[in-house]
C-alpha cells in the first residue's frame, strides 16, 4: 500500500495537540460485531486517516505486517489495535483495546472489543462506559448470531445511539442490494431493542470507502461518511440531578483530617450543603471539597473528590453520600438483568459476593425469571445461566444495598458477581427495580457452610450431585 508514506504525528507535537483539543466534547465509542468483521482494521483506518499514528508506531506496524499478515497488503491497519502476541498470531481481537483520537469537532475514545463468542464478557466490559456503538456487519455474511448478541448487550447496557457499518462492500462488488437487504434484516431484529437512533453506512475499512472520505464506488449511497456521523451525532444522556457519591476510601492521613473519597456519580455538591450517609442515615454539612489541584466550592458528576464534613458521623467504604431528600433505593433484594461470564453456570441458591459500587455483600439468585434467546429475543425458562447467556434474575442479599435503577443511573445501578472460592468476576448485572420483601422462592435450606462446601464439590467433582451432600 502506498498509503504508508503519509506523514504522521510526531511525538514532539503531543503537548501542542492536547492543548488544542482539551476543551472539546468527548465521545466514547464501542466497536462490536462478529469475528473478522473488520473492527480492528476500521479503528486503524480512523487513526491513520486522522494522523494519530506516531512515526515509531508506523515503523513497528510495517515490520509486524510483514511478519503476521498473510494477504497481499504490506501494511495491516488492524495491528494498530491488536497488540497482544496471541491476537496477531490468530488474527482476532481478544482483549479490549482503547484508543484515542480527535478531529476538529470533538475528541474520541474508541474501544475495540472481541467478536468471538468466547470473549463476550470482554465486549460487555467495553460497552459499559460507552455512549455510542459501531456495530460492524460483514457484507458477505449479513446479520450473524454475534451481531444480535452484541446489539442486545448494548441495549441492556443503555447505549441508545447505534451506527451499523456494513463493511467489506468491496468484497461484494459494492452492490446496493446487498446493503439494503442487510439494513432491512437488522431493522427487523432491532425494532424491539431500546435504541433511540440507528444509522447505517456502507464502508470498506481496508480501502477507506466511506470511512473518512466518500466512496466513488458507492455513488448510490446518499448519506454521510462514518467520520461525519461520529462528528455530528447528538448523544442524549439521561439527566439525573440527584447527588450520588459512593465512598471508595476513607482518607485519614493524620488526626486532623478525615475525608471521604470517591467519584461523583450524579448531580453536584457545594460547600455548606447537607448530606446524608447511607445506610446509617446520619446527616452533616460539607465542610470542604478537596481535590489534587486544590479545594473547590462545587463539584459535579464525573469528578474525583474528597469530602470533609463538619460532624464526626459514621461513614465507611461502601457507604453512599446523598442529599437527605434525594435518597436512592435501599433493599436486600432486587430484580436484575445478568450477563454470565464464566464456564461454570450461575446456580440458583449458590452464594456469591455481590459488589454494588464500592460495597460488597453476599447474596444469591433466588429465581431465574427467564433467559433471552439472542436470535429471537424470546424469553425462555431457565434453571441456570451458562457462559455468555443473558437472563433476568431475582437476587436476595445478606444486607441492604443502596442503588438506583440502571435506567436512571448506570453508575449506581450496576453490579458485579464474584465467585467466593476463586475471587473471579463471574457475572455483571444491571438492577431494574427493588423487590418488596423476598422473591417468590423460599430461602435456601442450606447453611452458609453447606453452600460453600457444595460449591467446592461442584468445582472439583462436577459429575456429583452436590446438593445431596449434607
Amino acid at each position: 500500500m502506498t498509503e504508508k508514506t503519509q506523514p504522521n504525528l510526531l511525538a514532539t507535537d503531543i503537548e501542542a495537540y492536547l492543548k488544542v483539543h482539551e476543551n472539546k466534547d468527548m465521545l466514547r465509542i464501542l466497536t462490536c460485531g462478529s469475528v473478522d468483521d473488520g473492527k480492528s482494521t476500521l479503528i486503524g483506518r480512523l487513526l491513520y486517516d486522522s494522523k494519530m499514528i506516531f512515526e515509531d508506531q508506523m515503523a513497528a506496524i510495517e515490520k509486524d505486517s510483514k511478519r503476521f499478515n498473510t494477504t497481499d497488503n504490506d501494511f495491516d491497519l488492524s495491528l494498530l489495535v491488536d497488540g497482544l502476541q496471541s491476537e496477531r498470531e490468530q488474527g482476532i481481537t481478544i482483549d479490549v483495546a482503547y484508543r484515542y483520537f480527535a478531529t476538529d469537532q470533538r475528541k474520541f475514545i474508541i474501544a475495540d472489543t472481541p467478536g468471538h463468542e468466547q470473549y463476550t464478557r470482554n465486549m460487555a466490559t467495553g460497552a459499559s462506559t460507552c455512549d455510542l456503538a459501531i456495530i460492524l456487519i460483514d457484507a458477505r455474511h449479513g446479520v450473524q448470531v454475534q451481531t444480535r448478541r452484541h446489539s442486545y448487550i448494548c441495549s441492556l447496557l443503555g447505549i441508545k445511539n447505534i451506527v451499523v457499518a456494513i463493511n467489506k462492500m468491496d468484497a461484494v462488488g459494492y452492490e446496493q442490494s446487498v446493503y439494503q437487504n442487510i439494513k432491512k434484516d437488522y431493522r427487523e431484529f432491532a425494532q424491539d431493542l431500546s435504541f433511540d437512533d440507528v444509522r447505517f453506512v456502507p464502508i470498506s475499512a481496508l480501502r477507506g470507502d466511506n470511512v473518512v472520505n466518500e466512496s466513488a464506488a458507492m455513488s448510490w449511497y446518499p448519506g454521510s461518511t462514518l467520520m461525519k456521523l461520529l462528528n455530528t451525532v447528538q448523544v442524549k444522556h439521561a439527566k439525573n440531578d440527584e447527588f450520588r457519591l459512593q465512598v471508595q476510601y476513607v482518607n485519614r492521613p493524620n488526626l486532623d483530617f478525615r475525608g471521604f473519597s470517591g467519584t461523583v456519580a450524579a448531580g453536584d455538591i457545594r460547600v455548606g450543603d447537607t448530606v446524608a450517609s447511607l445506610p446509617s442515615g446520619k446527616e452533616s454539612k460539607v465542610k470542604s471539597i478537596v481535590t489534587f489541584d486544590g479545594d473547590l466550592e462545587k463539584a459535579s458528576a464525573g469528578m474525583a473528590i474528597t469530602l470533609t464534613l463538619e460532624d464526626e458521623i459514621d461513614v465507611s467504604r461502601g457507604d453512599m453520600l446523598v442529599r437527605p431528600h434525594q435518597k436512592p433505593h435501599s433493599a436486600d433484594s432486587f430484580e436484575a438483568d445478568v450477563v454470565w461470564m464464566t464456564e461454570e453456570a450461575l446456580h440458583v441458591d449458590r452464594e456469591y459476593e455481590i459488589k454494588v459500587g464500592s460495597k460488597s455483600v453476599y447474596g444469591y439468585a433466588e429465581v431465574i425469571n427467564y433467559k433471552v434467546d439472542v436470535n429471537t429475543l424470546e424469553q425462555q425458562e431457565a434453571s441456570q445461566l451458562n457462559l455468555n447467556e443473558i437472563g433476568n434474575c431475582q437476587f436476595a442479599l445478606t444486607a441492604p444495598v443502596q442503588f438506583d435503577a440502571y435506567d436512571v443511573n448506570k453508575h449506581t445501578g450496576a453490579f458485579i458477581i464474584i465467585d467466593r472460592l476463586t475471587n473471579v468476576t463471574v457475572g455483571a448485572g444491571m438492577i431494574r427495580k427493588p423487590l418488596d420483601g423476598k422473591a417468590n422462592k423460599p430461602k435456601s435450606e442450606y447453611s452458609a457452610f453447606e453452600v460453600e462446601f457444595n460449591a467446592l464439590v461442584r468445582k472439583h467433582f462436577p459429575h456429583w450431585d452436590a446438593k445431596v451432600i449434607r
